[in-house]
């Protein structure tokens, strides 16, 4: 049973969703936006949201996490170069989530999520 089990499944297991989640948050850190649904937008700014507070830091062993929790180093060099410096005086909400329709096949609900 999954009583007061609060994270969402996507309808994936458990790998799958962490390979969807690296992947959306790569895109959102190369792109500083993207469209997807608004389940996986709201999974994902769990996702990205600690790895740029992880960026602010900038110590070596921060670099070694993130290398860790991504997939290419361009992402993880940004992150540290850019981001991290861009949030310094920021404390948490780095992400904006916007309604911008549905899709025609499904109906799920279209949202754009973003750095802000």
């Amino acid at each position: 049973m999954r009583h007061q089990k609060k994270n969402n499944t996507l309808g994936r297991v458990k790998a799958q969703r962490e390979a969807l989640m690296k992947s959306l948050a790569e895109s959102l850190i190369i792109h500083g936006s993207i469209e997807t649904t608004r389940a996986k937008a709201k999974a994902l700014r769990g996702v990205v949201e600690p790895l740029i507070t992880t960026a602010k830091r900038g110590t070596l062993a921060d670099r070694r996490t993130l290398i860790s929790k991504l997939y290419t180093d361009t992402v993880v060099n940004k992150l540290l170069d850019e981001l991290g410096p861009q949030y310094k005086e920021r404390n948490g909400g780095y992400t904006r989530i916007t309604k911008v329709g549905f899709r025609p096949n499904d109906g799920a609900e279209k949202v754009r999520i973003e750095l802000v």
